[in-house]
């Protein structure tokens, strides 16, 4: 939450200039304060474990947030509990015939990057919900492969495979300090990636709308934005929980693909230890700034985005 300061205080230049988040008594008086409403497009097939993940992570902050789960209504899920979709999920036919609006929107992953977009059998309900995204949601929020598909269905970018699978935890570098989503980060701060393919670099940075906000040598762009943040695109998992990289490392080789260790998790490469956290700090300050932006930004009345 911001910290209400008059503006003529000395401290309010040196602090807005060091990104803390500052609110001028004046603004602070004329503020209307409503529950934000998030909604989760939740496409991973590890239904419960991904709604705990994010949940976990929207859930550390004094805002009050309303959470509707959202599904395709075109794809049968193999993977959720039996009713389980039926009961706490909306299809996104029904969000766009009633018109609902949102502060947020997340769009997760899901393990269908080896496909191309048009293949998917949800992708023609999936491209409708980005592009409704776009006049009736404050903030969207893309993750991995949703990232993928967003920056294709506003961008044309297109997905690059990878030589091998970018498996592991890697050193991403904020390139924009003062951009609200980086508010309290390190210069350099760690994330889980799990990922098979890759956006076109030089196609995102060659795009007027983008900004790229964090990238690295190996792991290549991380978070890129556009239209100020209301749009933003994640490549990795910052909201991975201690083991699912090492639930995803076991099933793989229970299966006989092809799968090596992931970099930077085990304790000396050995999968026989627990894995030490490094990222979990970066995560919950991630979606906390990403709360407080919406919660700041978002008109009082949502009838009113555009």
């Amino acid at each position: 939450m911001p910290i209400k300061i008059p503006r003529d205080l000395p401290a309010y230049q040196e602090l807005s200039s060091e990104n803390v988040f500052v609110m001028t008594t004046d603004r602070a008086e004329h503020q209307d304060i409503r529950p934000l409403r998030v909604g989760i497009v939740n496409l991973m097939p590890t239904t419960v474990t991904t709604e705990l993940q994010l949940l976990r992570l929207l859930g550390n902050s004094p805002l009050q947030v309303d959470i509707f789960f959202l599904r395709m209504g075109s794809h049968e899920s193999r993977n959720a509990p039996p009713g389980h979709l039926e009961k706490f999920y909306l299809s996104t036919q029904e969000i766009i015939s009633l018109g609902l609006r949102f502060d947020g929107l997340i769009i997760t992953g899901a393990p269908v990057e080896t496909l191309s977009f048009e293949e998917v059998d949800y992708w023609n309900e999936l491209a409708a919900i980005i592009d409704y995204s776009a006049s009736h949601v404050w903030s969207t929020l893309h993750i991995c492969w949703g990232a993928q598909a967003g920056l294709y269905r506003r961008y044309g970018i297109e997905k690059k495979p990878l030589d091998h699978k970018l498996f592991g935890i890697f050193s991403h570098r904020v390139r924009c300090p003062n951009m609200p989503l980086f508010r309290g980060f390190d210069d350099e701060f760690l994330a889980p990636q799990s990922r098979h393919t890759t956006s076109d670099r030089e196609a995102i940075a060659a795009c007027p709308a983008l900004t790229i906000e964090s990238e690295t040598g190996e792991a290549g762009v991380f978070i890129s934005t556009a239209r100020k943040g209301r749009e933003i695109y994640v490549s990795g998992h910052l909201e991975y929980d201690p083991l699912t990289l090492d639930r995803e490392y076991r099933r793989d080789l229970e299966r006989g693909l092809p799968i090596a260790l992931p970099k930077n998790y085990y304790p000396a490469d050995d999968p026989q230890r627990a894995p030490v956290v490094r990222w979990r700090a970066h995560a919950h300050l991630f979606f906390s700034n990403w709360l407080n932006c919406v919660y700041q930004e978002t008109p009082y009345k949502l009838e009113e985005i555009v």
